[in-house]
Parts: structure tokens; sequence; C-alpha cells
């Protein structure tokens, strides 16, 4: 995926747009880049490293020094080396974006016919942000140029523009990805994450809405495009993306993961001694289902949050698999001679799970029962990229489609309905291969009421097949 902060302040932007940036880091492993614009130099400055192996503090505290300006843009980003500066009709500019853009090829054809040209490349391919920039400046102004990029891909797009006249910020037409504004004192910014804000003393302005483009400047908001009346943001942002003090639409992240477990607490019958998170986004979920069952929560696998980042967003699957290894320790004292029940944001490939179940008998779990927040991921996600997938038999659910109906693309509405013979022969076939006692799915009713807004207004593409305007 990729998060991104952008600020534009009377005074310097340049320590709350690193502090800022650094707060989406959650959101992306691979790429970190700031560019800031210093109106007194008429200057742009940029700088972009690889966070594959370091952190993004660690890559840029060093070299702060040489941005200056009242204004500025940074990335996190899975995918392309960003910012990138453009300089056009329209002006000078900088560009990030968070998206996934599906048909890059067809829209690099029409580039080069219109005698445009694609000089970034980013692991050998067209960097879909140059892309997005050059889509862009076919406008006769920013809204039309950006209102050209809603039009012509196939897949979503949110993105910032630091130009020398304010940051712009533009929305997912159908807002997938979120952007909230927020503001303080001599100051406004612009973020994929509210989490950003309260340490720098920044309070929540609003969320853009689906296709709206605003103009930032020091001491105001102007839209330049009013949003759009439908809206499918991403549910998945609540199950796992979302950093626990983040605020989408409203709606907390963490309180949404307490209220995904508390119902399946209600609701379930099984008999067990604790439950425990997966740390971290099963642990909202597990302290909801200690409530609602009335069970206590224990800590029975810790993080070692200094040095272990994320599993699921690495792009390599050895890493992931490292990863996911190293970073969680067990607790014997916690887990010997136990009935466990553990919380977990979504099962993806099954690989990770699996090992920790193994670790879990390892150290004399007498059961094993696992609650996963979302329902099973049966499509993979045309809009945002949720994994580092390339394709759709890396989701455990396709490759046990694959056994039983011999095409991974048979029945699958059939699999997706909770209930049905064919989901429960799958949930039974993958609690099998992770070697569970017993294993259960949230329900897609029990999520959308959780989340609290109106389906039609949430995104459910990748466990319903719903969701493509």
């Amino acid at each position: 995926m990729g998060g991104f902060f952008g600020t534009i302040s009377k005074s310097s932007c340049v320590t709350d747009l690193f502090y800022g940036t650094d707060y989406n880091s959650h959101l992306g492993t691979k790429r970190g880049g700031l560019a800031t614009y210093d109106a007194e130099a008429k200057q742009f400055m940029r700088s972009i490293h690889n966070l594959e192996s370091t952190y993004f503090r660690t890559k840029f505290e060093n070299e702060l020094g040489k941005f200056s300006g009242n204004s500025g843009i940074g990335i996190i980003s899975d995918t392309d080396a960003q910012p990138i500066i453009i300089n056009s009709h329209l002006g000078r500019f900088a560009i990030v974006t968070v998206g996934k853009v599906n048909n890059i090829g067809e829209l690099e054809k029409d580039l080069l016919e219109h005698n445009m040209h694609l000089a970034e490349l980013s692991s050998g391919q067209t960097n879909q942000t140059e892309l997005i920039a050059l889509l862009i400046i076919m406008g006769r102004n920013f809204v039309e140029g950006i209102e050209n990029v809603y039009a012509k891909i196939k897949g979503s797009c949110s993105l910032l523009l630091l130009t020398e006249d304010g940051i712009i910020a533009a929305r997912d037409k159908w807002g997938r990805t979120p952007i909230v504004i927020g503001r303080k004192d001599g100051a406004y910014a612009a973020t994929s994450e509210s989490s950003s804000f309260p340490n720098l003393n920044y309070e929540i302005d609003r969320d853009l809405g689906p296709g709206e483009i605003v103009r930032l400047r020091a001491d105001s908001v102007e839209q330049m495009r009013k949003p759009e009346e439908r809206m499918q943001i991403c549910s998945f942002l609540w199950v796992y993306y979302g950093f626990p003090t983040s605020c989408y639409e409203g709606r907390n992240v963490e309180e949404v993961r307490f209220e995904m477990g508390k119902k399946m607490g209600q609701q379930d019958k099984s008999e067990v001694d604790c439950t425990c998170g997966i740390p971290d986004s099963g642990v909202g979920m597990a302290l909801g289902y200690a409530e609602g069952k009335d069970v206590p929560y224990h800590r029975a696998i810790s993080k070692y949050t200094p040095t272990w980042p994320r599993s699921f967003t690495p792009s390599r699957q050895e890493l992931r698999n490292l990863v996911a290894k190293m970073k969680l320790i067990p607790n014997r004292a916690m887990l010997q001679g136990k009935r466990l029940l553990f919380c977990d944001d979504s099962i993806v490939r099954g690989t990770q799970l699996r090992d920790n179940v193994k670790v879990l008998f390892d150290y004399g779990v007498r059961e094993a029962h696992v609650r996963i927040a979302c329902p099973p991921l049966i499509y993979g996600c045309p809009f945002i990229g949720f994994t580092a997938s390339k394709s759709d038999l890396e989701l455990i659910t396709r490759r046990i489609i694959k056994e039983l109906e011999g095409d991974e693309n048979k029945n699958l509405e059939k699999y997706a309905k909770t209930g049905s013979p064919e989901y429960e022969r799958m949930v039974e076939i993958i609690r099998e291969r992770l070697g569970l006692t017993s294993l259960k799915f949230n329900t897609l009713e029990n999520l959308v009421e959780a989340i609290g807004l109106p389906k039609c207004k949430l995104c459910t593409h990748c466990f319903d097949g719903t969701g493509c305007f």
C-alpha cells in the first residue's frame, strides 16, 4: 500500500514533515521520500531512500539540514521511488501517490503515442507516480489533470501535489484510500493516517470525500472539486492496515477491532481458558473477544518491536517468513496447559499462522483455537494491492478451491457465502492444514456492523467480489 503526509506552515515545515511521514511507516516497507519547496529560494528539494533493510528515520534524520521551506510532502511507499518533481505548463510541482494502477501498459502506450516520454523506472518497470504526473499535465489546469487520472486509470489513486502555490490533495475517486486534513495554529496538513497528528499538535479538521480535491495553504483550505456522492472505502483498513489510533470516516481503528472481537466472543460457544491477540493488529480484536466471551486476556505471545517490522508487506516471500518467525516470542508460562484462543486479523497464505500454531503446541498448549477478524479472503485486491501477492493462487482459499473444483475461479460466490456447504468445507480444510483445534472467521455482516458505515460505502471486494462500480 503506502502512506503519505504533507504540510504547509507559516514557519518551517521540515520537522513536522519528517515525523508526520514517519508515522506512516506501518503502511510500507520499500521506499521513503521527502520533498520541500522553499518559496524564498524558489527551489524544490528532494530525497529518496530504500527502506527494505532499515527505517525511515534512520535514513533521513542526518540529511534534514538540506531541506528548507514552509511546505513539503513525504511518502512511505511499497511501490515506486517517490516523490517525483515535474516541470510543466502547469508549473513546477512534486507528486506522491498511494494506490494501484492495473492498466499501466495501456496508459503507457497511449502516452508514448502522444509524444510524451517516461524517464523514471522502478525495478525496471514504469514508475506509476510518473505516469500519474503525465496524465495530470495533459489537463489545462490541475483539477482537469487530476480528473483525467480519475477517468483513465483502472484501480485507485490518492495523491498530494506540492506546488509553488500550496499543496493540492486529491482523494481517490471512489474514496478507497483515505485522506485526512489536520490543522493547527499557522499550519494545515494532509495525511493517509490521522495517527500522524496528535504528537505534532494537529487536530483533525475533516476527511476528504471521494474524488474531492483541495488546495492547502498555511491558513486555509480551498475546495477545488466537490466530492462524489458514492464512496467505497477499503474495509481492510480497519481490519489490518490502520494504526490503532487512526480514524477513517469518523470510525476509530481500535474501536472497530474491539467491536469485531466482542461480537465474535458473544456468539462463540467454544470453551477456552483465555484469549490472546497476534500482535499488532490482532490485539484489539482479542481484547474485545475477551470482554464478549467473559474470559481473561493473556499476552501469551509478544512482538519484539525494537527491530522487527510487519511481515505482511515485504515483497519477498522468504523475507516475510523470516520476519514472521523472528518477531513473535512465545511465553511458555502463559501457554502451557491452556486451552488458548488466538485472534488475528486475516489469513492470506497461511504459512505464518501454521508456523505459529506449531510453536504453540511445542510450548504446551492443550488446544489452539483461532478467530479471524474478517471473512476469508477469496478475491485479490484490484484497488490497493493489500498483499504483495502476484497471483490469486497465493491466497490459501484459492489454492483449496482449485484442489476441490479443478479451477481456482469456479463457484467463488459459494465459497464466499458464510455457512454454505462449500464455505464450511473450505474452512475445515484450512483448519486441518494449520493444525488448529478450531477455526472461525468473522462474518461480513459483523464486520460491516463493527465498522459502522453502510455496506454500500465500503469496499468488500476481497471478501465477496463486489465493490467494482
